[in-house]
Order: structure tokens, then C-alpha cells, then sequence
């Protein structure tokens, strides 16, 4: 590959872990193409890239980022799993699919926003629910106190209601 070829697979490389939510490094051998072929597939059905590259060029790419240094992870064959908007949904389809092929691919680490994560945490931020299932458990537990707070409003007004009516019906009754 000649310098200007290799920049530019630096810079692609560099441009899509800049823009991730987060990514994994893992070691694919023992895997054949068509497990490969599956493993992307899958991948790419969430949305996640799978991308093979030398490592010299991606220990370059990774030099201007703002991510923990990773850079000893790049040794022997290294697959990038590049999670765009979810990545806890990459973690998922590496590890799921981990289990079913002899835990293959190995994650090696793992970054999410400026963290890193050993192969361990990684499985447990796999085992997380999805980031909407997140959310409508916060909306819950918000919605909740002020479900209970409206509750008891009403129950004050019909009290209060209540109170008012029989004043009224008093009052008749004195009147008649």
C-alpha cells in the first residue's frame, strides 16, 4: 500500500471512531469466513460496522483521538466493531454471538465515550437492556410520584367537594 493509500485508510478509520458511540476491539481468528460472514451480517443488522485494518495504521488513527490508549491492543488479528449510536447493542451482538461459536471473536477491550473496558465489563454492558427500555424505566419512575401527587389532589378536591354538598344539603334542611 503506498503512503497516500495508507493516509487515507487512517483517516476514514480515524473519522469513523470520532463519530462512534463507542467500539471493540477483537481477535477473530478461529472463526472461519462463514462465521465472519455471519458475524457482519448480524452487525450490520444493528447498525454496527465490522472493520479489518493493519495495525500500524490503526494505532495511527487512534493517536488524535480523545480515548483512553488502546494502542497495545492492536496486536495479532484485530476486528474494530464500530457501535454508531448504540453501544451497548454492539456489545450485545459480539457477545451473543461469542457464546454460540466458542467465544469467538475474543474482545480484546473495549471504548465507550472516554472509557475503556475490559472483556469482562464489556459482557456486562451487553447484559444492559436497550437505551429505550432505559428510558421508559426513568419515565416510570418519574411518572410515578407525580401519579401519586395528582391522586391525592383529587382526592382533596372530592373531599372538599364532598364537605361543600353536605353544607349545602344542611343548610336545606335547616331552611325547610
Amino acid at each position: 500500500m503506498k503512503k497516500d493509500e495508507k493516509d487515507v485508510v487512517v483517516a476514514e478509520l480515524q473519522q469513523r471512531l470520532d463519530g462512534a458511540s463507542g467500539f471493540y476491539l477483537t481477535d477473530f481468528t478461529g472463526l472461519s469466513v462463514k462465521q465472519i460472514t455471519q458475524f457482519r451480517a448480524r452487525l450490520r443488522k444493528e447498525g454496527v460496522e465490522y472493520v479489518v485494518v493493519k495495525n500500524t495504521l490503526a494505532k495511527r488513527a487512534i493517536q488524535g483521538l480523545e480515548i483512553p490508549d488502546v494502542a497495545g491492543f492492536f496486536n495479532g488479528p484485530t476486528g474494530v466493531v464500530i457501535g454508531r449510536s448504540d453501544a451497548a447493542a454492539a456489545a450485545k451482538v459480539i457477545t451473543d454471538f461469542a457464546k454460540e461459536f466458542g467465544d469467538r471473536p475474543a474482545i480484546k477491550v473495549g471504548v465507550v465515550g472516554s472509557q475503556a473496558f475490559d472483556a469482562a465489563q464489556v459482557r456486562q454492558l451487553a447484559n444492559l437492556p436497550s437505551r429505550e427500555v432505559l428510558l421508559s424505566q426513568i419515565a416510570g419512575g418519574l411518572q410515578q410520584p407525580m401519579a401519586r401527587l395528582a391522586g391525592g389532589m383529587n382526592q382533596l378536591i372530592a373531599g372538599f367537594a364532598r364537605a361543600v354538598d353536605q353544607l349545602r344539603q344542611q343548610k336545606e334542611e335547616a331552611s325547610a
